[in-house]
């Protein structure tokens, strides 16, 4: 397994919960971020991004007003310039400093920014080992991505999230 792996699967197969898990059980640095949904009262209303230095950045909302201007996924308004502020600088910090990189996730409303896929292709070009979730959808940035012999792809599904967690803590404390 190479040191650049990607999960992907079906929404709400534990992809998030699983590098979560990955990179609390790692004691070598890690940079870059994981992606939480909102929820009111039950329901998913939104995304917001959490750096592993701490900070949050709500970039994909259904009240972002589409008058303001922003890009809109299904019922999500976006603010890609949150994703950038935040994310993006996050995983440029972690490639600088050859860190474990986490993106979480390469995905339809992420891909939307022109300097997240500039960051991706960064942290690719780079050599940083790499822990990433990526859309199970077909798209064509994404679908380049999965297509790249030094990346492994696994499918998260629930019959091998567990395994999935010691044996990827395993591999990136090497």
């Amino acid at each position: 397994m190479t040191k650049r792996v990607l999960l992907t699967g079906r929404p709400g197969c534990g992809k998030t919960t699983l590098v979560k898990r990955v990179v609390n059980k790692l004691a070598r640095l890690t940079g870059g971020f994981y992606t939480e949904e909102i929820r009111e009262r039950g329901q998913r209303v939104g995304f917001k991004l959490v750096t592993l230095d701490g900070k949050e950045a709500v970039f994909a909302h259904v009240d972002f007003p589409a008058a303001t201007g922003p890009q809109r996924v299904g019922k999500y308004g976006l603010d890609l310039s949150a994703l950038e502020t935040a994310g993006v600088k996050a995983v440029r910090e972690a490639v600088h400093a050859k860190h474990l990189v986490l993106i979480d996730e390469i995905g339809p409303m992420e891909i939307r920014s022109a300097l997240f896929r500039d960051a991706v292709n960064e942290a690719l070009e780079s050599g940083a080992p790499i822990l990433a979730t990526i859309t199970a959808r077909s798209l064509p940035f994404a679908d380049a991505i999965k297509k790249r012999a030094d990346v492994t792809l696994i499918e998260v599904r629930p019959g091998n999230r567990e395994q999935l967690v010691s044996e990827l803590s395993d591999q990136f404390k090497k």
